[in-house]
Parts: C-alpha cells; sequence; structure tokens
C-alpha cells in the first residue's frame, strides 16, 4: 500500500518528465528540423528569429521546472500528515499519555493533531478512571470475600451434623469463593501493572529448575484425569529477572496444559537454549482452540466454547497475567494450536549474560 506522498510524487513526476520530453522535443524541432527545413527550401530564417526560438524555449522549459518545485512544497506540504498517520498507528492502551506533534499553523492537519491529542486526552482520563475504579471494587471486594472463605472452612471443618446434600453445597460455595478471590486478584494485578505500579524483582534465576519444578506440579495435576507428562528437553538457562512472576507463568502454562486436555492424553515439556535466548514449549492434547478465538486468547476473560461448556476453574486471565509477566522481562510469548490434535505455547525470554550476573552478584 502506496502512502498519499508518494503517489501525489508519482504523478507529479509523470507531469514533469512528459514536460521536459515535450520541451527536448521543440529544442530540436527548433534547432534541427526547422533550420533543415529553411536550407531544403532555400529559405533564409527570419532574421532575429533565433533569439526568440530560446525565448520560447526559455518558457517552455520552467514549466517543468514549476511542477518539480510544485512536488517539493507538495511534499513538504503532506509530511506532517505522515507523521500524523505513524503517530495514530503507533497509538494503543500504553501509549496513552504521548501527543502527536503540532504545528500550531492552523491548517487541517495541525487541527486533526489538535483533534487527536484531545481524544487521548480524554481516553486517557477515561482509562484511568477504570483503573481506580477497578482497584477500588477489587479492595472492597476482598475483605467480604476472606471473610465468606473463612466462615465456610470453618462450617466444613467443625459442623459434623451436615448431610451429604448440604456438605457438597458449602464446598461447592467455598470453590465459588476461592474462584472470585482468584478473579480479584488477577484484576488487582493487572490493572497495577497497567498502571505501572508493579515492581519486579531483578535477581538471577536458574530458569531450567522452575521449568523441572512446574513439570512435578503437572504430573500431581494430570493424575486424576490419567494424562502423561513428559519434559522432553530441560537445557541450562540463566534468566534475570522476579522468580515468583516466573514461576506463576510456569503454573499456569502447565495447569491449563492438563485441564484442557483429553483423559489419557498427553503434555510435554521442553525448554531449548537458542543462542541468547531459551525457549519454553508446553504442548499439550485435546480439542485445541478454534481459530477465530486463537488471536484473542491473551486477552481478559478470552475462554473458549469447551471452558464455557464445563464446570472448569478458570477465570479467563491466567494468559493475559503471563503475556505481561513475560514481556516485562523483555521476552515473547506465542501461542499456536490444531483444532483437534495439539495446542502449543512457547515463552521466548532472553538469558543473562555475564555482566548482568556480575551486576547482581552479593
Amino acid at each position: 500500500m502506496t502512502s498519499l506522498r508518494s503517489r501525489v510524487g508519482f504523478r507529479y513526476a509523470m507531469i514533469v518528465a512528459i514536460c521536459f520530453g515535450f520541451t527536448a522535443w521543440l529544442v530540436y524541432h527548433e534547432f534541427v528540423e526547422e533550420p533543415q527545413w529553411f536550407k531544403q527550401q532555400g529559405v533564409a530564417e527570419p532574421p532575429g528569429s533565433e533569439v526568440s526560438e530560446w525565448i520560447e524555449i526559455g518558457m517552455f522549459v520552467t514549466i517543468p521546472v514549476l511542477f518539480a518545485m510544485g512536488w517539493w512544497l507538495v511534499r513538504k506540504s503532506l509530511r506532517p500528515l505522515g507523521e500524523l498517520a505513524s503517530g495514530v498507528e503507533r497509538f494503543n492502551a500504553q501509549t496513552l499519555g504521548q501527543r502527536m506533534p503540532r504545528s500550531f499553523n492552523g491548517d487541517e492537519v495541525d487541527r486533526m493533531a489538535a483533534a487527536f491529542n484531545a481524544m487521548a486526552g480524554r481516553l486517557e482520563q477515561s482509562f484511568q478512571q477504570i483503573r481506580e475504579f477497578t482497584l477500588h471494587a477489587s479492595h472492597e471486594l476482598k475483605t467480604p470475600l476472606t471473610v465468606m472463605r473463612s466462615q465456610l472452612e470453618t462450617s466444613l471443618a467443625r459442623e459434623t451434623s451436615l448431610t451429604d446434600s448440604q456438605r457438597a453445597a458449602l464446598e461447592s460455595l467455598h470453590e465459588e469463593v476461592l474462584r472470585l478471590a482468584k478473579i480479584v486478584d488477577g484484576l488487582t494485578l493487572l490493572t497495577k501493572a497497567d498502571a505501572g505500579m508493579v515492581a519486579l524483582e531483578r535477581k538471577p534465576v536458574q530458569f531450567d529448575e522452575l521449568v523441572r519444578e512446574a513439570a512435578e506440579d503437572a504430573e500431581v495435576l494430570a493424575q486424576p484425569g490419567g494424562i502423561k507428562v513428559q519434559l522432553t528437553r530441560c537445557d541450562a538457562a540463566m534468566v534475570i529477572g522476579d522468580r515468583h512472576r516466573l514461576r506463576q507463568v510456569l503454573l499456569n502454562l502447565v495447569d491449563n496444559a492438563v485441564k484442557y486436555n483429553d483423559t489419557g492424553g498427553r503434555v510435554e515439556i521442553s525448554l531449548q537454549r537458542d543462542g541468547e535466548f531459551a525457549e519454553l514449549v508446553v504442548t499439550n492434547t485435546g480439542k485445541g482452540i478454534e481459530p477465530e478465538l486463537l488471536g484473542r486468547v491473551f486477552e481478559r476473560f478470552a475462554r473458549g466454547d469447551e471452558a464455557q461448556g464445563k464446570a472448569m476453574e478458570g477465570c479467563g486471565l491466567g494468559l493475559t497475567i503471563a503475556r505481561w509477566v513475560v514481556e516485562a522481562h523483555n521476552g515473547l510469548i506465542r501461542i499456536a494450536s490444531e483444532p483437534g490434535r495439539t495446542t502449543s505455547v512457547a515463552v521466548r525470554l532472553p538469558v543473562a549474560v555475564p555482566t548482568e550476573l556480575n551486576e547482581h552478584s552479593p
């Protein structure tokens, strides 16, 4: 797709080329063809005709020169529009505080930039209000949820006169309270992360040890469903980051790999050192992810039909949190799925270099 400046420049170039071609033909006609014609006819050229011809040619030469100047002026005038378009393309929820450059000359481009900046300011204010509301709401919900959880756990532990149906009802309520508490904690974390209020540790972490621990946890989670967990490869890899958050990512990935799997299926975990990066791949069998959902799996509360149609734990925030943690460690997370066969999540993190290890050494 070509830009407006390129299209205008191309058209101007075509016009200039035609003008130069016409001027070249005129010069050839006036100084080659016409003198030959007069010579063949045995007639002398009128006196002063050469001067008038030069004046005429000079006038025609100014035409492409003017067009070339016009082409330069148009491209210069359109440059702010190109800069505005580039700025709009970079605009997202993380760049709400940025503003488009203005010329303050009052033209249409400057007015458009001013209008966009005003809109960005309103959006930034709205996002800030949403963050504040989410934080306040999460804070207010934590206390009653903690009280409900404590009372339910006390009742389940002390009440011996409960019938089976009553105990099942209390256990179901307890599970829902735990799920709500998990949602509140996830929303609080993401909201603080969006506002830059979460500080991550920057310490050396033996990433392959975390992967082995996560594989052991996956084996425990997989036992009830008869799912086979296999750690196919685990290269030594040291990264600089927050051990707790990285472990949170690994637990989320292996939990999803077991949860969204078939009975008797399998989970494969691999950690491979690739130059300056360590790449973790978690693959599981199962129904996979629908193509229309695959591009939204890292969005908040994005869950597939399989998750919505079954009584599965989770709130749709795990992969969103995982992406934030990975990107906060200058890494990359991606997902691929073959419906009805396998789903793979790959996490690519930069490994620690000697200078970083020296900086963080005790």
